[in-house]
């Protein structure tokens, strides 16, 4: 089978049109596309990495959020997750905000990918870790602003809660859903 050549689109130029540091920029993209044809103001959204743990306690219970979100009507279910902090290893992201977020450490952990957010507009890598045999060694201090409750889901909760739309952002969906493959 022959396979057609693909060629990539050249930046041309990028002018910052919005700047809130360090939560988010937006550029303006001046684009030149392989058929020749040029796009002006191809918007593109830059926020930091972002890491997100499914995380399992040393008894086999998820970890998971039940909480309000801005963006998202009503409640969801979400795992721990957050930005990284300028120059910080998304594995050492990972484990701060398991700490901060549940006051829990895990001693097991594996990659499970890195994702771009977005293929057309960029936005960030999220880079998705499963925490296993987690156990509680502080009380939480995170700084989240929404309100939440943590609880212990079995795996089939998860796996019906998963079913049932329960996990409303793309990024906890798919996180569980990996880390659920795991297992």
């Amino acid at each position: 089978m022959l396979h057609k050549t693909l060629r990539p689109w050249k930046t041309l130029s990028t002018e910052t049109v919005l700047q809130f540091d360090p939560f988010l920029t937006v550029e303006e993209h001046h684009v030149l596309l392989p058929s020749g044809q040029e796009i002006p103001d191809w918007t593109i959204v830059k926020i930091p990495d972002a890491v997100i743990v499914p995380a399992i306690t040393s008894d086999g219970k998820f970890l998971v959020f039940r909480q309000t979100k801005y963006a998202i009507p009503g409640l969801t279910l979400a795992t721990v997750g957050g930005m990284l902090n300028h120059g910080e290893d998304p594995l050492t992201a990972a484990k701060r905000e398991l700490l901060e977020e549940t006051g829990y450490t895990a001693p097991e952990w594996t990659h499970l990918g890195s994702f771009i957010a977005d293929p057309n507009r960029g936005v960030c890598t999220i880079h998705l870790f499963l925490a296993q045999n987690a156990v509680q060694t502080q009380a939480a201090d995170a700084d989240d602003l929404e309100d939440q409750e943590l609880m212990l889901l079995t795996e089939q909760e998860v796996r019906q809660a998963l079913l049932q739309g329960q996990f409303k952002a793309i990024m906890w969906t798919t996180a569980m859903a990996l880390a659920l493959s795991r297992l």
